[in-house]
């Protein structure tokens, strides 16, 4: 028997016609941060649903925590942590009074709830807005708040769907960082998510879905290596000069990719391709050398097309 909290075996779930997640396997290990990358509509929050027992599956199976969710729903969600992509909080109570009735809703004591309240202000660093009123609260600080509420019971399993979406640079590194904490004291994380920073540097595994299935698994570096080249060569060229600079460019790198405002080459050496590339006369505006990332492996793996 494997002992991993979250076991998924030809997991489906459909809406009438149309299924959203299909025929999908993976594990998430204890302490490990778990993550579902996709465009929109590929399936990850359909499957989030599934995992936090508010959405039954349509076939296969699942195991949470070693329950059913679908037999054990309120055993499961009395021992899981959710941060919602919006903030659900009451923005006419103040901070202390949010966490105060979200523990009442696991039938917690107001006596285990209210040292509880201490320890996650500080942690999540809001221990000057105790009694200040949610509406007042910075974007960051209310998404802070929304992970303490999410702590309140203790869980075993946090799920997180989008943590950062819409905050600035320093905010988004300060919940990175209560995260990280998180998963050292023993915390699971599983984590859906656009920003493919974010994914490098929360997850230890992930998962890439397209259209209902996963089409990769594995670490991000891992994931780096099997889909894409160590480099990266971005060209720039003067308007209208691109295609005649394009068929200059052939047997240069492992793969090109052509946008319209610049040409990617994926090589294994950046710098050995751009001066063979000046040898063969080839003058870009711009270009910028880089290392390969998650992002080239998403787009190479779900496409550049905007998804409605």
């Amino acid at each position: 028997m494997s002992d991993a909290l979250v076991i998924a075996h030809d997991l489906t779930k459909r809406f009438g016609d149309f299924t959203a997640v299909d025929s999908i396997d993976f594990e998430v290990q204890p302490g490990e941060a778990f993550g579902f990358l996709g465009p929109n509509g590929a399936g990850k929050s359909s499957t989030m649903r599934m995992i936090g027992a508010v959405s039954p599956i349509t076939s296969g199976s699942l195991s949470v925590l070693g329950l059913d969710p679908v037999t054990q729903g309120p055993e499961l969600r009395s021992r899981i942590g959710v941060v919602p992509q919006e903030d659900s909080l009451d923005v006419e109570l103040t901070v202390a009074e949010n966490l105060m009735i979200y523990g009442r809703y696991f039938g917690l004591t107001r006596s285990v709830i209210r040292p509880r309240i201490e320890e996650l202000l500080d942690f999540v660093q809001l221990n000057g807005k105790r009694d200040e009123k949610v509406d007042k609260l910075s974007g960051g600080m209310k998404r802070r708040l929304t992970i303490a509420r999410s702590l309140i019971n203790q869980p075993e399993l946090l799920i997180l769907d989008e943590p950062t979406t819409g905050l600035d640079p320093q905010a988004r590194h300060v919940l990175w960082d209560r995260l990280y904490r998180l998963k050292q004291d023993g915390v699971t994380l599983i984590v859906t998510t656009h920003y493919m920073d974010e994914a490098e540097q929360l997850c230890d595994r992930l998962v890439v879905m397209d259209q209902a299935r996963i089409v990769a698994e594995g670490a991000p570096a891992d994931l780096i290596v099997q889909h894409s080249t160590r480099e990266v060569l971005e060209m720039r060229f003067p308007p209208g000069t691109q295609e005649e600079n394009i068929a200059q460019l052939g047997g240069l790198a492992e793969r090109m990719e052509i946008l319209p405002d610049r040409v990617l080459l994926y090589t294994p050496d950046a710098d050995s391709t751009s001066s063979e590339a000046h040898a063969r006369g080839i003058r870009p505006v711009a270009q910028v050398s880089r290392r390969s990332s998650l992002e080239d492996v998403f787009l190479k793996l779900t496409g550049r097309s905007l998804v409605e």
